[in-house]
């Protein structure tokens, strides 16, 4: 099985730009003008998983909570910490997760469309 998390947003080259360049993820395809829509397909190559990010013409209506978050399980240390860095280099500040798990276990940023993603600092199981 193949898992796709698809997501509308009013910030297609912001959120291209967050995923791909700052988190190191792939563009593994993409479309323009498809019943107009535009969108990307993000991940890494051989995976059973990708993100989808669409626009169009109409608004993104986002609704998520504090316990909404996409997390993402770096090989090691030294991939976790260059994710991290790369974060803060390109000033996004982290926030407290309301989970107290997920301030232990990772470090939670908002990614260009006001989401909530996780860098774990563990493996994931």
């Amino acid at each position: 099985m193949t898992l796709r998390i698809a997501r509308h947003t009013d910030n297609l080259e912001k959120i291209k730009t967050f995923y791909v360049t700052i988190l190191g993820l792939e563009v593994l395809g993409s479309f323009e003008n498809h019943d107009n829509y535009d969108g990307i397909f993000i991940g890494k190559p051989n995976l059973n998983w990708h993100l989808e990010f669409t626009k169009s013409n109409e608004k993104a209506n986002h609704i998520s909570d504090e316990d909404d978050a996409l997390v993402f399980y770096p090989e090691n240390s030294c991939e976790y910490n260059i994710l991290i860095n790369k974060l803060k280099d390109n000033n996004i500040s982290s926030i407290t997760s309301k989970n107290p798990y997920w301030n232990t276990n990772g470090i939670m940023f908002i990614d260009p469309d006001g989401f909530r993603i996780i860098i774990s600092n563990l493996k994931a199981t």
